[in-house]
């Protein structure tokens, strides 16, 4: 007999998904990292899958970042790049993501003498392959790496203006740790002209601080994590008010110590104060689960309900930078699943 557990989060799984929260090189599962490395020469400090599989126990952002840089390090070849897009594009099929917003970091290949048309060849085809196979909706978001210093993000801006059709926003990540979105504030301003949609990490390590220095110093329309904002209830009700949606990544929360455990995570509490919370997997070959894992987590930890669920899967398809049409073509397909299920 199939408990009543079991049955809703087998509908969990079947629930049609947008994910807006995702780092490609973030999808690239200790396998194809280890047969990348082989075949492109590429030494590794780990001989099996196992040793890399131990290395992935971090202790905090800073090594999840160590790790995560070495790990794209492997990707050299058009190839390469194709391999690791269509095996995320694959797991958005088998998760029900019909719509995912995929972030590309260029200055995490640059560095390695990969340049754009290489990695965007590579992209590209499989984005498009995905496209007529089975329908899946994708945009790219162009994301920066904070550590870094803003001239060198000015510079990949203007380096990737040939491939300005294939993004649809910009975006701010790694470390928050002394590098605050203020930093930043006139690659914002150049992307914002150039009709770049804006997004930015804030408030996962970083203060409620840098949540109100994205809305008011970048102008972004959305917040990657943001879950530190219930820390400041004026913050609180401004993202409430202008319907600023936050891209949650629970098990990544969890696995980086943003939280103790899940049944400490406050992504309901989030929802219950009024927020746009959306749900989404990060960097899931690393953090120990995909989009649908996020979901059944957060089932099994904090009691997610059906209704709760669905607001989340509402959000995640109102928060993304489709057209109101797409949008709406998307929402009565989640609408159709519930009202049939």
């Amino acid at each position: 007999m199939v408990s009543e557990q079991n049955r809703f989060e087998d509908w969990l799984r079947a629930a049609p998904k947008a994910e807006l929260h995702l780092h490609l090189d973030g999808t690239l599962e200790a396998g194809r990292l280890l047969q990348l490395a082989d075949k492109n020469n590429v030494p590794l400090p780990y001989n099996t899958l196992q040793e890399l599989e131990a290395a992935y126990h971090f202790e905090n952002l800073q090594s999840f970042l160590d790790l995560y840089y070495l790990g794209a390090s492997v990707l050299r070849e058009e190839e390469d790049f194709y391999a690791l897009m269509m095996d995320y594009l694959l797991r958005c099929r088998k998760n029900n993501i019909v719509h995912t917003e995929i972030m590309i970091e260029p200055q995490t290949y640059l560095p390695n003498g990969i340049d754009f048309p290489v990695f965007m060849a590579g992209f590209q085809r499989a984005v498009m392959e995905a496209r007529s196979r089975w329908g899946q909706s994708v945009q790219l978001i162009l994301s920066f790496l904070r550590h870094l210093p803003e001239s060198a993000a000015l510079d990949v801006l203007d380096k990737a203006e040939h491939y300005r059709d294939d993004f649809v926003a910009i975006g701010l990540a790694s470390s928050e740790q002394g590098n605050p979105p203020q930093k930043f504030t006139e690659l914002y301003r150049r992307a914002r002209e150039r009709g770049y949609r804006l997004t930015a990490h804030a408030g996962e390590e970083g203060p409620p601080a840098f949540i109100r220095s994205a809305l008011e110093d970048l102008t972004v329309e959305r917040i990657d994590h943001g879950v530190r904002c219930l820390e400041d209830d004026t913050l609180v009700q401004v993202l409430r008010e202008r319907r600023i949606p936050l891209t949650v990544c629970p098990l990544s929360n969890v696995r980086l110590c943003v939280f103790p455990t899940m049944r400490q995570h406050n992504i309901l509490q989030l929802l219950a104060r009024g927020l746009v919370v959306t749900v989404n997997s990060d960097d899931p070959a690393y953090f120990g689960g995909y989009l649908n894992d996020n979901f059944i987590a957060l089932h099994r930890a904090l009691n997610l309900n059906r209704s709760q669920a669905l607001q989340m899967l509402r959000n995640g398809f109102e928060a993304s930078f489709l057209a109101t049409a797409e949008k709406s073509e998307l929402l009565k397909k989640l609408n159709d699943f519930a009202e049939a299920s």
